[in-house]
């Protein structure tokens, strides 16, 4: 089985975000990256148990500069078999979609494991891009994945309940939690990844089609209230004069 897993970078939750430029390019001076944890924990993981019980290849692939380097050997230490970095800048999601997608056409991949958002972006659309630009049934926030043979059956939490879906290979799928559990890699597995290939593709000419006007920081939370106990008449009129519901 040939597995494609695709992973971003993405900023530590404890980094403290500021953006430059008027607040049109985020600051990434003094910003730890990490492997974006629903792409690792959950996608990588998956991918890298199918193999272990079915046989096969897992592959890396990012779309991003030199930087990116960090992130990738850390999914080679938990197990991936090589890595792919398409030379590109992170742009918007149709253009990223558009490099995976180019990359991964004649490769012959059975499976195509993304998580199901970045925590830094939170858009959730790459996955359902390569799948359509890939003409490949599409998956989107599974919690569970198997393989027999070439029938894919997944499961996702839907407002009723837990939905039941089957398909054939290839096929995209989105990892959502309880897709896997977050694997530790050992030293064997790190001193491994520092030999490991990763090979560096030259992308192809895809212009954005969007472009970031603005950030805008949340506002500051405001100074708590603090009540005594005794005091419910209090506490019942700040709740309807000045509680908001968010």
């Amino acid at each position: 089985m040939k597995i494609l897993v695709c992973i971003s970078k993405a900023p530590d939750t404890t980094s403290k975000i500021a953006f430059t430029q008027n607040n049109t390019t985020f600051d990434e001076n003094g910003v730890q990256f990490i492997v974006n944890p629903y792409d690792e924990w959950y996608a990588l993981v998956r991918g890298l148990e199918l193999k272990e019980a079915n046989g096969g290849n897992v592959t890396v692939l990012s779309v991003g500069g030199a930087d990116y380097e960090q992130i990738i050997r850390k999914a080679l230490a938990i197990g991936a078999d090589d890595a792919v970095r398409i030379d590109a800048p992170e742009s918007d999601a149709l253009t990223v979609a558009k490099h995976i997608a180019n990359y991964a056409k004649d490769k012959g991949f059975d499976l195509i494991l993304c998580g199901k958002e970045t925590i830094n972006y939170n858009g959730s659309v790459v996955p359902g891009m390569i799948a359509e630009l890939l003409n490949l049934p599409f998956v989107a926030m599974a919690s569970k994945l198997d393989v027999a043979g070439t029938t894919v059956t997944c499961e996702r939490e839907i407002a009723t309940g837990v939905e039941v879906l089957e398909t054939s290979i290839p096929v995209v799928v989105s990892a959502a939690k309880g897709m896997a559990e977050q694997r530790i890699p050992n030293m064997r597995g790190i001193m491994a990844a520092r030999t490991k290939a990763l090979e560096v593709v030259t992308p192809g000419a895809e212009t954005a089609t969007t472009a970031v006007n603005n950030y805008e920081l949340p506002a500051a939370k405001a100074a708590c209230k603090f009540i005594d106990p005794e005091n419910a008449g209090e506490l019942i009129t700040l709740l309807n004069q000045e509680a908001k519901v968010i």
